[in-house]
């Protein structure tokens, strides 16, 4: 009985055949879905799965390139290449980027290290492209991110080079700086950027960025699941940039910022006989170097807001009123045009009357009867204010033009400004206004509407050295590759000739030659012992003083509102081979202050050379004696 009643209650077997017919169902679905899954996976989508397989341990990696070095006239090097270590963060595991950016942080603060990084992590990175989170670290920090390496998947130190600007300051205007490639020079396309490519953004770097830059290399590596290499599968090695000569000469170069001693402005040295620049400063400047980590955004912000404008080239961009050494392009047109001869004599009293107003000569009692040579030994305004009169703007404008005032030198830089020489059609377009006298007479001394940048002074009064060529300002030299071999060469190029009778010439030259080395010259503070330096001082007013002169001793007048002090020379007076404009910007009166700052450079120029010639002498001496006592070779 016990036994019939434990059959009875367990289960029949038609139910037990029915459940076990449900369970090998179910089986054989599952079974069927994951065959249908791999063979999807597997014939379908396998290429892809395949290729995305090998993306997850394979990666092409960008080998930056040495960009090419800057070197002055004397091969001395200016721009060389140093390395830079950055923190780079390749997204592999989908990890949280700001809790990986804790985790350095944390491992920074270990040795009291700052997470200082103006580049954050979006919020959205792309598996498998790096992201670079600090530029140029330490040591310490390299040593840091390298041993803690099992804590910061992803994260490596990767090694690419960077620009080292020697005597950063003194030559940033011309040399410039480098940045990373910005979003609008990536849709760029044809200038074959990529993302993290470095180029030039000003100066030399920026104009010659395409032979500088090189190309750059690639390699194949497969990395770990923590992204680190650890096997390199290709590589194709990067190219160098090519190598750029200036025609500055870095010494000169150094004289002229020390000269200016803080002062704001610029000074352009050239070689009169052939438009080689061997200075160019502009003041103040800033550091190159401080773009090389990536500059942070409050200093870039003071840079753009200093009222000073450190950012700008001064040189080929500041416009200034060319003050009296505009003198001697109004007595070029005026001989030439043969309104005065050397000795028609002017007599001054201290003021020039037109009209109803009175223009002030610069000497309150004024100079007594002058002739042209003593106007401009005095630098006599009532002389310049009558000349002006009787040859009036047009005539003034087209000698001024012959000069190469009014438009651009042509220099291998950007942002050349062009200055002004203004003419009755120029001011009937701009401000439908007729021209009126009284703005001759102030245009007659380089003030009212005239501007002109340092350089266009320097190549005017090169011109008037060299006997009446205008040379294009020349900043390059040549364009090289590392083993010497040529790109690019710039040669002199004439660009203009003034065609002045020998006469008008002899007595310019004269006139320029005495306003610094005989008695009562304005340009007295420039002499060079043995230089025989020719020169022209200029003070020009930045706003209109008045006439009163109680007036003006009371007027509190602002340091952006005084004076600019200017002077421009060539030395020596036979065969010159050094020309330079100096601009002091708020300064004072150009005889004593721009005056003194042009001597210092033309001293350190004709000091230079006499060192070469003294070491020039020993090396042949040397030589000689070698050859003396060297023994006869025989049998």
């Amino acid at each position: 009985m016990e036994k019939q009643c434990s059959l009875r209650n367990g289960p029949e077997p038609s139910e037990f055949r029915q459940k076990l017919k449900v369970i090998i169902i179910l089986v054989c679905v599952v079974l069927s879905l994951l065959v249908i899954r791999l063979w999807y996976l597997q014939v379908i989508k396998g290429d892809e799965l395949r290729q995305r397989s090998e993306n997850n341990a394979i990666r092409f990696r960008k080998i930056q390139p040495l960009r090419g070095l800057v070197m002055d006239r004397h091969g001395r090097i200016m721009v060389d290449n140093r390395p830079s270590y950055d923190v780079l963060y390749m997204p592999t595991k989908g990890l949280n980027p700001e809790m990986l950016v804790q985790k350095i942080s944390d491992i920074y603060k270990t040795r009291a290290l700052e997470y200082s990084t103006d580049l954050p992590l979006p919020r959205t990175v792309k598996s498998y492209l790096p992201v670079r989170l600090e530029k140029n670290v330490g040591m310490e920090k390299v040593a840091l991110v390298e041993t803690n390496a099992l804590d910061l998947p992803g994260v490596y130190i990767d090694v690419t080079p960077v620009r080292l600007y020697v005597d950063g300051e003194v030559f940033a205007p011309v040399i410039g700086y480098t940045g990373e490639v910005s979003k609008e020079e990536l849709e760029k396309t044809e200038e074959g950027y990529s993302s993290g490519d470095v180029t030039g953004k000003y100066g030399i770097e920026k104009v010659l960025d395409p032979y500088i830059r090189g190309r750059r290399g690639n390699e194949l590596v497969e990395v770990n699941a923590f992204g680190k290499v650890i096997k390199n599968l290709g590589r194709i090695d990067p190219t160098s940039g090519a190598n750029v000569v200036l025609t500055i000469d870095a010494d000169l170069q150094k004289a002229a910022w020390e000269a200016f001693e803080d002062k704001a402005g610029a000074a352009v040295a050239m070689d009169p006989r052939d438009g080689s620049i061997l200075a160019m400063v502009s003041l103040p400047s800033f550091d190159p170097n401080l773009f090389n980590a990536g500059i942070s955004r409050e200093e870039w912000v003071k840079l753009q807001k200093n009222p000073l404008n450190p950012l700008s080239n001064r040189a080929i961009s500041g416009q200034y009123p060319p003050g009296s050494t505009y003198k001697l392009i109004v007595a070029a047109a005026a001989l030439e045009e043969g309104v005065i001869t050397p000795e028609t004599r002017i007599s001054c009293n201290g003021s020039f009357e037109l009209g109803n107003r009175s223009y002030r000569c610069w000497k309150k009692h004024g100079h007594g009867s002058v002739n042209l040579h003593q106007a401009l030994v005095g630098s006599c305004d009532v002389y310049f204010y009558t000349v002006g009169k009787m040859l009036g703007v047009d005539r003034i404008a087209r000698y001024a033009k012959r000069f190469g005032l009014g438009d651009v030198t042509g220099i291998e830089l950007a942002h050349e400004r062009k200055g002004l020489v203004p003419t009755r059609d120029w001011k009937l377009a701009r401000m439908k206004e007729p021209w009126q006298p009284g703005e001759t007479i102030s245009i007659s001394i380089g003030q009212g509407f005239n501007l002109a940048t340092p350089l266009q002074l320097v190549q005017a009064y090169s011109a008037m050295a060299n006997g009446g060529s205008r040379w294009r300002p020349r900043l390059v030299e040549r364009i090289a590759w590392p083993d010497g071999t040529v790109v690019k060469q710039w040669l002199p190029e004439k660009t203009g000739e003034l065609k002045f009778g020998p006469k008008t010439m002899d007595v310019l030259n004269r006139a320029l030659w005495a306003v610094v080395n005989e008695p009562g010259g304005t340009g007295a503070n420039a002499r060079v012992p043995g230089a025989d330096v020719c020169g022209k001082t200029g003070t020009s007013q930045v706003i209109g003083l008045p006439q009163n002169e109680k007036a003006r001793h009371a007027m509190k007048i602002a340091a952006f509102h005084k004076d600019h002090a200017l002077f421009v020379c060539y030395a020596p007076l036979k065969n010159p081979e050094i020309a330079v404009a100096v601009v002091a910007e708020n300064a004072g009166g150009g005889g004593a202050v721009a005056a003194p700052i042009a001597r210092k450079i033309l001293a350190a120029y004709f000091e230079s050379k006499k060192k070469e010639k003294t070491n020039s002498a020993a090396v042949r001496l040397t030589q000689a004696a070698a050859s003396e006592n060297a023994q006869p070779v025989g049998p």
